[in-house]
């Protein structure tokens, strides 16, 4: 007998993930990398596009696969400093409308000190790591 799903609690607050290919080609490996990501259960990820020069139909498809996938366990994913042919292929597919598609000013990680904090603020709780995806040819 089983019961409903439990959700578990999230256990990173944040991961980036950078890509710089993200279309059919490398999606099988790309997909992997992103199930492994989200068996950590982060409270959010961000995929940082800005070295990522094209998307396809597939590489959309799997953003809201991992949306949905991360909604569900009250995540969130967000895209961040996509090309503006990157962020045209967003809006055509009212991916716009779904996820947050941000630009960041700063090349510096979040939760990276930018100017003295004050003493009574704890540090901000980052996971930083790289991944790096390639196709098989």
């Amino acid at each position: 007998m089983t019961g409903p799903l439990a959700t578990t609690p999230c256990t990173l607050p944040l991961v980036e993930v950078c890509i710089t290919e993200f279309d059919l080609a490398c999606l099988s490996a790309t997909g992997a990398v992103f199930d492994r990501l989200l068996a950590l259960h982060p409270a959010q990820v961000v995929v940082d596009l800005s070295g990522c020069r094209h998307i396809d139909a597939a590489a959309i498809g799997l953003l809201l696969d991992v949306h949905r996938r991360l909604a569900r366990a009250d995540g969130v994913l967000s895209v961040r400093n996509p090309n503006p042919r990157i962020r045209r292929i967003l809006h055509t597919a009212r991916l716009d409308q779904i996820l947050p598609v941000v630009e960041s000013a700063s090349s510096s990680p979040p939760g990276t000190p930018t100017g003295p904090e004050p003493a009574s603020t704890p540090p901000a709780l980052v996971a930083h790591g790289r991944a790096s995806v390639r196709a098989p040819h």
